[in-house]
């Protein structure tokens, strides 16, 4: 399937004139549309107030060469007015074979609900750091210990960082304990930044009763088996000399049952702190997280959780460059309440514009963005899964995908676009671009598991260091760390083992989240698809001075025309014709 030939437009800056647009503004949009297509006449499509206005594009300039692969582009122009929050529009294509819509979700000759329209985003913009970022995610107890182990609390079942496997599933669990700490974070820090990351992400950093901390007993301070507040400033300080961000984990829905808000609710009915959860008021129960009594959830209809977390979120800024919220999309939402929207745009307007907000979805996360709230999203759905079903091993035998029954489907490279363009076309450019486009997590198998090959996880990290999004690594990725889901994949770090470090992984991704930060193209540029096989990918990332062409490819196919001559890039020679050497990845370099 090829895409070469469809008009594109995009959110980028190359199409849409000012990225962080305020409200009344008016804004310059771009039309690409190839001259074999046809087009004879184009209009836009802004829906303002409700209501929508058309308006004439013109022809701007006619464009050949670099950038084009050979074929000769019409530009059109057209002008709209950003007149509310979230602006959204389209463009309706007259062409020799009859009238068409070109929406975010592609190229259509019949009529579309406006639920793929592109949008003009007129909220206050994310911080001007996390475009650029490169996130690495760290599981704080598994990573590095700065000194002896220290003594293992009531909850914990001590184990040996070198010599004790994980245990995936049943008793231990989440009481398992191997004594990392922040300093051990600290003393690692060479390590993260020779990967090209610039913003380390920690899960929760609070006193707990459990190896996650999800069930955080308070607030107030950091944990002392991490090594108190001292090492969290400890670790902020070493991360901003070098220019580099910390992100925390925060429970907007929940605390642990031990926790001093929930404790007082519990012994106290006539206690302030009982409106911030919800009890039954016949029987005593409350509501929990999935229905686990240690994660009792919050009421946000209570001014006091508003307060308390909102408090809670500012308190840490400083240390912190922002949040990675657990579980957006269940805070604020119980039966008929339903506070989520209120609620991310209330801790957005208190945390401020220097702050990130991620939002934890495992599927759908394009209801809850665009509002003002949450800057992006962890794509689980838009992401990660797509291309574990382009990049499974034919061995895996995984039982669920986050939850979803009957493993990991195998999906082609058509498949595979259709399902990246599906959940990109249902949020703005905005939100994209700022979501989390991560390959594995604490939550979930390893994809060097999924994958089954170093060949594949590679294609895998080189799709992740070159589309649209922001990168987030989960720590051990890089070595060719395994596990068949979430607790088995929190592995401690093996720096010590040898034997399971695969050097020649951790070699791929230093150079390609290297290219990722080198790249303006690939941090900022559009995103046009051009073909898709069932074995292969192409597309290429844009800016109006170079264009970068990608080639993935999961088995070896015939070669594919590149139209004009390009200079290789990454593991690729200079061609006229992208190879079918694969699996692999590879990238050309094309100049205007």
């Amino acid at each position: 399937m090829r895409y070469l030939g469809e008009p594109h437009h995009d959110g980028s800056a190359l199409y849409v004139s000012d990225q962080r647009p305020e409200l009344g503004a008016r804004v310059t949009l771009w039309l690409r549309a190839p001259l074999a297509a046809g087009v004879t006449g184009v209009h836009v499509r802004a829906v303002h107030d409700g209501e929508p206005r058309y308006a004439e594009a013109r022809v701007d300039e006619t464009r050949q060469g670099a950038g084009g692969y050979g074929r000769t582009d019409v530009w059109w122009r057209a002008e709209i007015t950003a007149v509310n929050p979230v602006t959204r529009y389209r463009f309706l294509l007259r062409t020799r074979a009859g009238q068409r819509w070109l929406t975010a979700a592609g190229l259509a000759a019949h009529d579309v609900t406006d639920a793929t329209d592109f949008r003009l985003i007129c909220h206050e913009p994310p911080p001007s750091w996390l475009a650029d970022a490169i996130v690495y995610q760290i599981f704080p107890d598994r990573f590095d210990r700065s000194g002896p182990m220290p003594e293992t609390p009531a909850w914990a079942l001590p184990r040996d960082w070198d010599r004790d496997p994980v245990i995936p599933s049943g008793p231990g669990t989440s009481t398992q304990f191997y004594g990392g700490d922040l300093d051990g974070i600290t003393r690692r820090l060479d390590h993260v930044s020779a990967l090209g990351a610039d913003t380390v992400y920690l899960t929760p950093f609070f006193p707990a009763r459990s190896n996650h901390r999800y069930d955080a007993s308070t607030f107030e301070h950091v944990d002392p088996l991490l090594g108190g507040d001292a090492a969290l400033h400890r670790l902020s300080d070493a991360l901003h000399a070098r220019g580099m961000r910390l992100i925390g984990d925060i429970t907007t829905n929940h605390c642990g049952d031990a926790h001093e808000w929930f404790t007082t609710a519990v012994s106290d009915v006539h206690a302030p702190e009982r409106e911030m959860f919800y009890f039954d008021s016949a029987t005593g129960d409350y509501e929990s997280w999935w229905g686990f009594k240690s994660l009792p959830k919050f009421n946000w209809g209570s001014e006091l959780v508003r307060e308390r977390m909102t408090a809670v979120l500012k308190r840490w800024l400083g240390p912190l460059d922002g949040w990675r919220v657990d579980v957006a999309n269940m805070t604020g939402r119980l039966a008929a309440d339903d506070y989520a929207h209120e609620v991310a745009a209330m801790l957005r307007a208190e945390v401020g514009p220097d702050a990130a907000l991620i939002a934890e979805h495992n599927h759908d996360a394009s209801a809850d963005l665009d509002r003002g709230g949450w800057h992006g999203t962890m794509n689980y759905g838009g992401f990660t899964r797509p291309v574990w079903a382009f990049l499974r091993g034919p061995q895996v035998d995984l039982e669920h995908f986050l939850g979803t029954p009957g493993g990991i489907p195998e999906r082609d490279g058509p498949a595979t676009v259709a399902t990246f363009r599906q959940f990109a076309a249902h949020m703005s450019w905005r939100s994209y671009v700022h979501s989390w486009q991560l390959l594995d997590s604490h939550d979930s198998p390893r994809v060097r598991t999924v994958t089954g090959s170093r060949e594949r996880h590679l294609v895998a990290a080189g799709l992740q260091a070159t589309l649209p999004g922001t990168p987030m690594i989960f720590a051990g990725s890089e070595f060719g760390l395994t596990g068949v889901n979430g607790e088995h994949s929190r592995t401690p770090m093996p720096w010590n083992r040898p034997a399971d470090q695969d050097l020649a992984t951790l070699a791929g991704y230093r150079e390609l989240f290297g290219l990722r930060r080198a790249e303006p193209a690939l941090r900022h540029g559009g995103l046009r698809w051009l073909h898709a096989d069932a074995d292969c990918l192409v597309f290429a990332r844009e800016t109006y001075e170079e264009t970068i062409v990608v080639c993935a490819r999961r088995a070896p196919g015939a070669p594919i025309p590149l139209g004009e001559h390009a200079t290789g890039l990454y593991q690729a020679a200079d061609a006229d014709v992208i190879p079918g050497d694969g699996p692999l990845v590879s990238m050309w370099r094309l100049r205007r």
